[in-house]
């Protein structure tokens, strides 16, 4: 448990000096998240400091696995200021990503608000990502216990278990509300669907092919 903790603390030292690029300065010392006001701002309104209590700040069981059994044999346990009211105005959230052995995936995916530093608890990772256009680099490196990779805010990015245990990583990420675009799921099972015509000129793929893809993410996204 010291480990765990002494990862925690690293995260929030790696995040916050990069916090304020994605969301507001704090005007004061914190701005607990009011989830029953109905008022609708950039962010989430206050709540009265006289209701604030520890629990508010406060959030269990980052100690324990995520389930991996389904495809793509991950599980993501997200701490945002949806789930810690605390979080808000402080940019800054974190997350426990558990892998199965042999192929466990967290797909490529994008971050729009926040920048993620990512270290591994246990297992061996494959991570990368690729920079925006007109290159397209490709950034990716071969994890082990300890190991800290960042994925900069906004650009495709992966992590692989090709080992043969689970694995355990940690994410920091500089926002309470980083977002999440999973690439797949957002081009094949967007709702309504992207038309056809369009993803067959995009892929070059014939109109079957796009309607099976987007036949297996329909349910997915």
């Amino acid at each position: 448990m010291a480990t765990y903790a002494l990862v925690l603390f690293t995260f929030l030292a790696l995040v916050s000096s990069q916090a304020f690029a994605s969301d507001p300065r704090p005007l004061q010392d914190f701005c607990v998240a009011d989830m029953k006001s109905e008022v609708f701002v950039n962010g989430l309104v206050c709540k009265n400091p006289k209701d604030v209590k520890a629990e508010d700040f406060f959030f269990p069981g980052l100690d324990k696995a995520g389930d991996t059994s389904k495809n793509p044999g991950s599980n993501v346990t997200l701490v945002n200021v949806q789930k810690l009211s605390g979080l808000n105005t402080l940019g800054i959230s974190l997350a426990r990503i558990d892998f199965a052995p042999n192929g466990g995936l967290n797909l490529p995916h994008i971050h729009p608000r926040a920048t993620e530093v990512l270290t591994v608890m246990e297992g061996t990772l494959y991570v990368g990502f690729v920079t925006s256009a007109p290159e397209f680099k490709l950034f990716s490196k071969v994890l082990n216990k300890g190991d800290v990779f960042v994925f900069p805010q906004g650009l495709i990015h992966f992590q692989f278990n090709f080992g043969a245990v689970p694995a355990v990583a940690f994410a920091g990420l500089s926002s309470q509300n980083p977002g999440l675009v999973t690439v797949a799921n957002a081009v094949f099972g967007s709702n309504p669907p992207i038309s056809d015509d369009v993803l067959t000129k995009a892929f070059q793929l014939d109109k079957k092919t796009v309607d099976w893809l987007q036949a297996q993410f329909s349910n997915s996204s």
